[in-house]
């Protein structure tokens, strides 16, 4: 898929972002970049998602995912569950997919977006907001629960 960028200090806390990481005992880049990698891996393993031989790397705020996920939704959310992690400003996503398909397009919450308001924007119909809410599950638990500076996916019509 490529390269994505996100907003380095919203989402999700991990203890990978700047502020944890000088909160804690002291450690060097190499030990404080592979305690991130393994965090965000954990992240992923633990929402379920199918991946075959997953590997995350980190350096410097960049997230780099390689492995291959079972479709090509699998591989968004895991780029967007990356991304949209405190401490992550950029995704490099070498993962492949075992079903090829359509890439959906991705858009960051602004301030006082809904996901009604989203959905009207990219499908003309406030109602459809449903169909973004369950193409961003696991990652969005409620459809009242979303921020600025969040990543989501936008599936096609």
């Amino acid at each position: 898929m490529g390269v994505f960028d996100f907003i380095r200090e919203a989402g999700k806390k991990l203890g990978i972002g700047e502020d944890e990481v000088a909160t804690g005992p002291a450690r060097d880049d190499a030990q404080a970049n592979l305690a991130k990698a393994t965090a965000l891996a954990r992240q992923v393993t633990q929402l379920g998602f199918e991946v075959k031989d997953f590997r995350v790397t980190y350096d410097g705020g960049t997230a780099t995912l390689q492995g291959a996920a079972a479709d090509q939704a699998t591989r968004e959310k895991i780029v967007l569950v990356t991304g949209n992690t405190a401490g992550v400003a950029r995704v490099d996503d070498r993962m492949t997919v075992a079903a090829p398909a359509p890439e959906a397009r991705f858009y960051t919450v602004r301030k006082g977006d809904t996901l009604s308001a989203i959905a009207k924007e990219h499908y003309g119909d406030a109602s459809k907001y449903p169909a973004i809410f369950e193409a961003n599950k696991p990652m969005l638990e409620h459809p009242d629960r979303i921020y600025p500076g969040q990543v989501l996916r936008i599936p096609a019509k």
